[in-house]
Order: structure tokens, then C-alpha cells, then sequence
């Protein structure tokens, strides 16, 4: 790319003050709050010398605690065990993943860890306030492969293997009593297979099986209370993934609901009748449909008490108090204690306050049609006061790729649009939410039709005289690293700059390095992706490093050392090919992270790296 003079940011944003990076990038005040099962105190997760750890506070006093006494990473995720006596949290080491699972007794801070294992990766499969001592878990001690599930009594600690792998299963299904009696297994051609027994000594039975292309928005949910049907997530005969009962009895479904446009998202169910109470889809915005008639003055009430889209964290065992919170674009979170027998709500907090001393920017939703005629869909956030005219443009690119950008807060979109950039995301196809047809549209489309999307999504911006061509740039973590990679090596004329986050750089290696308890998804990952073995020179040809030669533009990588899903060895080899070419780039590796940058001293780190770097190549603000 020629080189051109780098314009001023917008005049209008001399007036917005910066927003410190510690304030977009730190750890929030308070976070993820929940309900006790007797309803009495709330739990969340706050910092302790700058490490997230859990709190507990008994409801309508300032008596707050901490009962976690993390030092290293923080905690990222907890429940309530059923008894309202413990609170339950995975950890893992630098990020590699191998979560253990620990408990701490509220009453007497006695913290225990339940699966002291080497290299075992623990998952919860469920809790149940029936049986308020017990929890099953999955894990792959036995088998580094596969997780086998397990019984655990958080009282004297003891575990109990209920089901054993045999090499295919990817999800286990409880029924109401906490007995396993439900797997979902991985078939050759890439799809699902569900399997039931009746109890645990009889042999499994195959009810229901989804093609690849069904499987892609289809899943099993629950059992019905009594055991004899299931709920699930189905696209077969449907291009969406609509909630059904199903008999296996008789193999008919009955449909509870749906959306020609989108899948099912969220799923509220009564944990006492085992009966589904609401679904959301997330269209622009989510939005809740109500099933059950009992709770439509709830979910009315819900609606009034707070701007945004509102979420249940949790629930009290008698389902009278509901902890809910508010998702907003412009603000920061808020988390409430509703009452459902008199309906009023209780505020409990805003989980990062000094947002509200900053103008932040809307998230605009945004839709465009494809070269091939699909539409694609997005979010536009533009600098605040400020005329989208030829403004610098950041298109951020989501990971998974199996996942979507949604409307709501992001630290990243206000970050960018603070500093002077408009901020780009884009649903690409392959994304999920938007029905199989568009998921499976971006199967072996990895730098192909899906860069192709993102590439439109720009087209659109400067069509619309809403971005500068000549200050574009690609930034994206995971797929979206990758993506960034492409951007650098396949449309090399298009960005200006590129900054990939843990992305694969080789689809090779990746795919012949992922964590051993995916083995089950290779079939999937091959069909989506490519096969190493048949596919070799395919999967060369959309792997950006062997186009390195085609790289005019400076290049930011960020890494994690221990990250078991894309291996340093990713982000190492092309930067060792960047290096003997004598291209410029520059790359930062965290010996103490995973799959993307959870301390908060290591995000702001690299945040500041990438401030810096996107305003020596678009003109955008940066913070001294």
C-alpha cells in the first residue's frame, strides 16, 4: 500500500474525553451476581487486590465479604451448590483449561478442592434442588480424549462414575432425578446422535439421529419431569432450531416455538415441573417469548424497571426472587433482586459505575446483502458526536467461528469508538443464531466465502461514505485473529493495518494440534474445516502463512503460552516467517495466559500496544 498522509480523528471528539483503558479494560466493580437457593444473601464476583474473586452479602445489608481468596487469575465463574451452603467454582493453570472444580462453605470460608487431578479437564453437567448435596460433573481423568460423567457429594466429597465414553460422546442428559440417562454422540458424517436408557443397567437406545447439516442448530435440552419425553432444539424438517417435545415413544414432536429467522437462544425452565417457561431469540435485539401464562405479568413488570435487554442470572429454590440483570450498549450493566410475589425490584449495583462518567457510543444494527445474495447482518458503533463521514474503520472480528456478535456493551466497540475509529461487526456466514442454512454456508469457507463477507461489510461501510478506504484496519482474537491474518495475506490492498489475537495462522497444524478431549469433534472439524490427510493443499491454501510474500501491511500479534486450543506454535511460526522476510510487525506473548488475556494487567498491556499501533496507522487517539 502506497503510503498516505494519516488524517486527524474527528474534531468533535476534541470534546469527549478519553475513557481510560482501566476503565474499559480493568476488572468491573462488581459482575455476575446470583441468588442464594433460600433467597437471602447474593453472591457476585468483585476484585481483591485486583483479582476477581467471589463475595457474598446477605440481601438489604452492606455486610459484603469475600469467601474466595484467589491471588493469580482470577475467577471467571460460579454457582450456588443447591444447599445455599457452598459456593462452587471451576479454576484452571495460566490459562491452560484443565479446569478443577472447587467448593467454599459460605459459613466457615473452608475451601476444597474436588478434582485434584493432573491434566483433567472438569465440566458441570448439572445441579439439582432436589438433591442439594450432589452435582455431576463430566471429566476426562480416565481418558484424556473423552469426559466420562460422575456423581459428586460435595459433603464427604465422593465421586461416583455413572456412565463411561466410549470414545463418541459429546453430551451427557440427566433426567429429573439426576440419573444419566441421555448421550449425544458425534456420527461419522459429522452430525448427532441422541441415545436414552431407562435406567442405568439397560443398554442405550438410539431415538433420534441429525445429518451434519441439522446438527448445526439442534440439541438436546432437558427430559420432561416424568422422564418419558425430552425437549429439544430441532432443525430437521426446519431451517431454525425450534423448541419441541418429543416422544420417543411415538417419534412426534410437538412444536412450543419458533422463529423462520432465527434459532432458539435462551431457555427458561421451572426446575420444579420441568416445564419450559420462556425462550428468547436473538434477532437485533434478544427478545423473550413467554410460554408459560403465569409469568407474563413478571416478564411485563421486567420490561419497566430498567432500559435494555434483561437476562435471569438465577433463581431462589421457592422461585420467588429472581436475580435479573440489564444489558445495555450505551451503559453499564445493572443487576437487580426482583420479588415475584410482590413485584417490585430491589437494585442491587452497576457492575462497572465509572462508565457512567464517560459519553459512550449506541451500537447500531445493520444489515447488507452478500455478492452471492445472502444478508448479512452486524453492528455499527461510531465515534460519539460525531458525522459518520469517511471515519477510520476498525472491523472487529468475532471468534468461534461457531458463535455472533450481539447488541449490548462492548468494551472493545466503545474503545474504538472513543478513540476516533467506527467499529464494524459482522455476522459472517458460519456464524450461529441465523438457522443451519447459514451456519452450513460457511463450511470449508474458511478465507473464502466468509472473508468475503467481512470484505462486503467493508464495501458497505465505504459505499455508504460512512468509512475512509485508506484507513481500514482488521482486529479480531481466535477466528477472528485468523481472520485478521487473511485480511493481511489475501486482501493485502484492502486493510491498512491488521492485529491478530490468538488466531491459527496454519489450518494444518491447527487442526492436528487441537486439545486431546476434541477428538470427538475432528469428524466436525474436518467437514467444516478440512481434512489434514485428503485436504492437504486445500488447507495450505487458506492457511495465511504459506502467502506470507503477499503481506504489505504492518501486522500486531498477541499470544498466550499455554493456550490449549490455537498452540503458541500458531502465532511463532509466522512471526518466524514475518522476521526472515523483514516484514514489520510486532508481537507480544504472555507466559501466564491461555486462549486470550483474562488479567487484567496483561489485557490493558496489550490494549495499550494496540491503541498505539492502530493510532500510528489510522490517526486515531491514544491515551499517554
Amino acid at each position: 500500500m502506497s503510503n498516505i498522509d494519516i488524517k486527524e480523528y474527528p474534531l468533535s471528539l476534541k470534546n469527549v474525553p478519553l475513557i481510560p483503558r482501566e476503565v474499559l479494560f480493568g476488572n468491573p466493580l462488581r459482575t455476575h451476581a446470583q441468588v442464594s437457593p433460600d433467597g437471602t444473601r447474593i453472591a457476585y464476583l468483585a476484585p481483591v487486590d485486583d483479582v476477581l474473586n467471589v463475595w457474598v452479602k446477605t440481601v438489604g445489608r452492606d455486610d459484603d465479604r469475600p469467601i474466595t481468596t484467589d491471588k493469580n487469575r482470577g475467577l471467571i465463574d460460579f454457582f450456588w451448590a443447591r444447599d445455599g451452603n457452598r459456593i462452587v467454582f471451576p479454576r484452571d493453570r495460566d490459562g491452560d483449561e484443565n479446569w478443577r472444580l472447587y467448593a467454599v462453605r459460605v459459613d466457615t470460608g473452608e475451601e476444597i478442592c474436588h478434582t485434584p487431578f493432573d491434566n483433567v479437564q472438569v465440566r458441570i453437567n448439572d445441579v439439582n434442588k432436589n438433591y442439594p448435596r450432589k452435582i455431576l460433573i463430566e471429566m476426562n481423568k480416565d481418558n484424556p480424549q473423552v469426559h466420562d460423567i460422575y456423581r459428586l457429594d460435595l459433603a464427604d466429597g465422593s465421586l461416583e462414575q455413572l456412565a463411561q465414553n466410549t470414545g463418541a460422546v459429546v453430551g451427557w442428559v440427566p433426567d429429573s432425578h439426576m440419573n444419566v440417562r441421555g448421550a449425544v454422540s458425534v456420527t461419522s458424517d459429522g452430525g448427532r446422535s441422541l441415545a436414552i436408557r431407562d435406567n442405568d443397567e439397560d443398554e442405550w437406545r438410539p431415538i433420534v439421529t441429525w445429518n451434519a447439516e441439522d446438527s448445526a442448530s439442534s440439541g438436546v435440552v432437558a427430559f420432561t419431569k416424568d422422564g418419558h419425553n425430552l425437549y429439544l432444539v430441532d432443525s430437521r424438517e426446519a431451517n431454525t432450531g425450534r423448541l419441541v417435545e418429543f416422544s420417543p415413544a411415538t417419534g412426534e414432536s410437538r412444536a412450543l416455538a419458533e422463529d423462520p429467522h432465527y434459532d432458539i437462544d435462551d431457555i427458561l425452565i421451572d426446575r420444579e415441573t420441568y416445564r419450559i417457561q420462556a425462550v428468547t431469540f436473538n434477532r437485533q435485539r434478544r427478545q423473550w417469548q413467554v410460554l408459560d401464562k403465569s409469568l407474563e405479568a413478571d416478564f411485563r413488570k421486567l420490561k419497566e424497571i430498567d432500559e435494555g435487554d434483561f437476562f435471569i442470572t438465577s433463581r431462589d429454590n421457592d422461585d420467588r426472587k429472581w436475580l435479573v440483570g440489564y444489558v445495555k450498549d450505551a451503559a453499564a450493566d445493572t443487576y437487580y433482586l426482583y420479588d415475584r410475589k410482590t413485584r417490585t425490584a430491589e437494585f442491587l449495583f452497576v457492575n462497572n459505575p465509572d462508565l457512567d462518567k464517560y459519553h459512550l457510543a449506541p451500537m447500531e444494527p445493520i444489515s447488507f446483502n452478500s455478492r452471492d445474495g445472502l444478508i448479512i447482518h452486524g453492528y455499527l458503533t461510531c465515534p460519539p458526536e460525531t458525522e459518520p463521514d469517511r471515519l477510520p474503520l476498525v472491523l472487529y472480528v468475532h471468534g468461534g467461528p461457531w458463535y455472533r456478535d450481539s447488541w449490548g456493551y462492548d468494551a472493545y466497540a466503545q474503545w474504538l469508538a472513543n478513540r476516533g475509529y467506527a467499529c464494524l461487526q459482522v455476522n459472517y456466514r458460519g456464524s450461529t443464531g441465523y438457522g443451519k442454512d447459514f451456519l452450513n454456508a460457511g463450511n470449508r469457507e474458511w478465507a473464502g466465502k466468509m472473508h468475503d463477507d467481512l470484505v462486503d461489510a467493508v464495501d458497505w461501510a465505504v459505499n455508504k461514505g460512512l468509512a475512509d478506504p485508506d484507513r481500514l484496519a482488521i482486529y479480531g482474537g481466535s477466528y477472528g485473529g485468523y481472520a485478521a491474518l487473511v485480511g493481511a495475506t489475501f486482501t493485502p490492498d484492502l486493510f491498512r493495518c491488521a492485529i491478530d489475537v490468538v488466531g491459527p495462522s496454519n489450518l494444518l497444524t491447527f487442526i492436528e494440534s487441537i486439545p486431546p478431549y476434541w477428538s470427538a469433534l475432528k469428524t466436525t472439524l474436518h467437514k467444516r474445516i478440512g481434512h489434514p490427510e485428503t485436504d492437504r493443499e486445500f488447507l495450505q491454501s487458506r492457511s495465511p502463512l504459506f502467502h506470507i510474500d503477499n503481506i504489505k501491511i504492518p501486522l500486531l500479534i498477541g499470544q498466550g503460552a499455554n493456550d490449549p486450543r490455537v498452540k503458541k506454535a500458531e502465532s511463532e511460526q509466522i512471526v518466524a516467517a514475518l522476521k526472515e522476510k523483514g516484514l514489520d510487525y510486532e508481537y507480544i506473548i504472555f507466559e501466564d495466559e491461555g486462549h486470550g488475556f483474562l488479567k487484567p494487567e496483561n489485557r490493558l498491556k496489550f490494549q495499550a500496544r494496540a491503541e498505539k499501533f492502530l493510532a500510528r496507522h489510522l490517526g486515531g487517539r491514544s491515551q499517554d
